[in-house]
């Protein structure tokens, strides 16, 4: 077999199976797993799938730019944002996450709504501005312009001084054995210094996040008190995510 039809039959695998250990196809294919390796670290490479101990998972592709995020699974975000404000009550001290679904949640939540939300992100802090009765901190630091929040020590010396009764995490990877985790290591420290302050995390994930890992860890699926998907979500992947030891409810 040739080299690209190797790689092709790997990404088909990906798609279909959502892993690909690489001692199982090297014996399928006669072939070394050093050849299997090569293949994953090139197509890897091409950012087509995030590799694992002993082969690899599919990529997330929801680690591009912003602008480029937005225009992603639009409604599905809507409607998990619209599910996660509903999930704040009056008088709650809330993190809320930078990314594109905790900008559309912002944006959902009831105008005479009062609480208070800390957040590093400054897209979603002008977004809360439009209402009156919520409390806004911002975590100041290095601006990571890629997913518009700020980041560093300083964003996580910041954190430690809060105790919020929810925290609405972004990722770009759920993985019932990778976990929770996003294309940048910076952002994942912070990601998991807020979720040490919360007495609850909550992810809103749209499908391509789903069966999905990137580069940097944040967390176990288990430590999550819920994980939000789509209504479309299949009932296999509902039985792969719920494997990972969360709660996961449909939006809508």
């Amino acid at each position: 077999m040739l080299t690209a039809q190797r790689k092709q039959l790997i990404l088909s695998r990906l798609s279909t199976q959502g892993q690909v250990v690489a001692a199982d196809l090297a014996a399928e294919l006669g072939i070394s797993e050093d050849t299997i390796r090569r293949d994953l670290r090139e197509l890897a490479q091409l950012g087509k799938l995030q590799r694992v101990h002993g082969g690899a998972l599919p990529a997330s592709v929801a680690t591009g730019d912003l602008q480029l995020r937005q225009q992603v699974s639009s409604d599905d975000k809507e409607a998990l944002a619209r599910y996660g404000a509903g999930l704040i009550q009056p008088g709650q001290v809330v993190i809320l996450d930078g990314g594109t679904t905790a900008l559309q949640l912002a944006r959902h939540l009831p105008p005479d709504l009062r609480a208070t939300v800390i957040t590093h992100s400054p897209n979603v802090a002008v977004a809360l501005a439009a209402h009156p009765r919520i409390d806004i901190l911002m975590l100041g630091g290095r601006l990571f312009r890629h997913s518009m929040v700020n980041v560093g020590a300083s964003v996580i010396e910041a954190a430690a001084r809060f105790r919020a009764d929810l925290f609405f995490m972004g990722v770009t990877g759920v993985h019932p054995e990778a976990g929770l985790s996003t294309g940048d290591a910076e952002e994942a420290d912070v990601k998991r210094a807020l979720h040490a302050r919360a007495a609850e995390t909550v992810v809103l994930a749209s499908a391509e996040k789903l069966l999905s890992a990137s580069a940097y860890v944040i967390a176990p699926m288990r430590e999550l008190s819920m994980l939000v998907v789509p209504a479309h979500t299949s009932t296999k992947v509902l039985t792969a995510l719920r494997a990972g030891g969360v709660k996961v409810q449909k939006a809508g």
